[in-house]
């Protein structure tokens, strides 16, 4: 749906006003240009982060399957329980003005069992799924900061469209028309005070052809 063209005064206010707001608006294009670059750059690297974690924890879960099989032998102890994160710890950093979490720290439950009572490659499955879990939530919150980025530059790739293509041509478009609506004016008060002055001109011989006649 078009924007509803705002009615412009054809006066010299208006033509200082819309000059004014023309200089804004190319002064803040290339700001939101920049900001539209610098979200672009940042989702690109939290994308390349994403790929590379995700192809770790792909790795992870190769190794682990290789071995899947033996788990069930495993008496007493709950790799599944033991290795999910407990707490998980992320902070908050701005990134191209936008607030993204940042995995920080992840805790997991204190593995109690018997070293004597259990397979000698239990410790080293225990590990593996910790780390697998740990991928799994670092990239949780990788998508997190994926979207956020996402969403903002969808919103300033719409406000550079919009002063590219709408607001920044109307307001040449309305200094255009008014220009010339001046200008018109202009020269018709210009063509109006020579034809009044010829008038005048016209008067003040005849005045004084009658003068002279009497």
């Amino acid at each position: 749906m078009p924007r509803p063209r705002k009615k412009i005064k054809p006066t010299w206010a208006e033509l200082r006003q819309q000059r004014s707001a023309l200089e804004r608006f190319e002064l803040f294009l290339p700001l939101l240009q920049l900001k539209q670059r610098q979200l672009q750059s940042a989702i690109l690297e939290a994308d390349g982060e994403y790929q590379e974690m995700k192809e770790a924890a792909d790795t992870i879960a190769e190794n682990i399957s290789a071995y899947s099989a033996v788990l069930n032998d495993i008496s007493g102890v709950n790799i599944d329980t033991l290795s999910e994160p407990e707490d998980v710890k992320t902070i908050q950093t701005n990134v191209a003005g936008v607030k993204v979490p940042v995995f920080e720290s992840a805790e997991f439950p204190r593995a109690e069992y018997s070293l004597f009572a259990t397979p000698p490659w239990v410790d080293r499955a225990l590990s593996d799924h910790r780390e697998k879990n740990l991928h799994r939530v670092k990239l949780e919150i990788l998508e997190q900061k994926l979207t956020l980025l996402q969403a903002e530059l969808k919103k300033v790739m719409q406000r550079v469209n919009l002063f590219e293509k709408i607001i920044i041509p109307e307001a040449r478009e309305n200094i255009r028309r008014i220009r010339i609506v001046l200008s018109d004016r202009m020269t018709a008060a210009v063509v109006r005070a020579k034809f009044a002055k010829e008038k005048m001109e016209e008067r003040e011989l005849e005045s004084k052809s009658e003068v002279d006649f009497l």
